[in-house]
């Protein structure tokens, strides 16, 4: 098996068993991504739009440690403590990604960790 584990400063260390993600036949696999701030650690916002626009920066920081980009996502998972906040996930998604969109999945969950109000795991493309 050829994986290789990513770990960068520039997105919040893993508050668990896990690494922050995996590159495997040419595949980012990002573990979840709540709005933590890679240097203090500490949940960067309590708002839900600034915790969606931190946890995109947190894939994008992740993506760009494997050599990518967060535009080459080709599947992205949000979860979210309460589906009102859908709608300022597609306008900030928009920010962050051009047309052709990834395919995405939308939950409501019961909580996630730290109290976060979102979290994001995402598969991307690595560029060769």
């Amino acid at each position: 098996m050829n994986k290789h584990i990513i770990q960068t400063k520039t997105a919040p260390e893993a508050i668990g068993t896990y690494s922050q993600g995996v590159v495997y036949n040419g595949i980012l696999y990002t573990s979840g991504q709540i709005a933590l701030d890679a240097e203090t650690g500490v949940l960067a916002h309590k708002d839900a739009a600034k915790q969606i626009r931190q946890v995109f920066l947190n894939l994008a920081a992740l993506a760009e440690a494997a050599g990518t980009r967060l535009q080459n996502t080709i599947k992205l998972n949000v979860y979210l403590q309460d589906l009102s906040h859908y709608d300022a996930v597609n306008s900030i998604m928009a920010e962050f990604f051009d047309p052709p969109y990834p395919a995405r999945a939308v939950v409501q969950v019961a909580a996630l960790p730290r109290d976060a109000l979102v979290e994001m795991d995402a598969l991307i493309a690595v560029e060769a």
